[in-house]
């Protein structure tokens, strides 16, 4: 069984006190986790990419081979 993460809503996130901080400082701070994101998918893309592929697959329906395209629905 594969385990998936689950993400937290915006509204979770509000529950944490956040400091004001200058102009600068977000930026540099914004600056610094995109640096960061680059780097661990950079190293752990693949990973990425077959975890999200799977689910994509789990998700598709099998096409019923017995049914013909000329067949009423109902």
């Amino acid at each position: 069984m594969k385990r998936r993460s689950k993400r937290s809503s915006p509204m979770a996130c509000a529950a944490i006190p956040m400091p004001r901080l200058s102009d600068d400082a977000v930026i540099q701070i914004h600056d610094f986790i995109h640096h960061v994101l680059d780097l661990f998918e950079a190293r752990y893309g693949d990973q990425i990419h077959r975890f999200y592929e799977d689910l994509r697959s789990d998700c598709r329906i099998e096409p019923a081979s017995n049914l013909t395209l000329d067949d009423p629905p109902f």
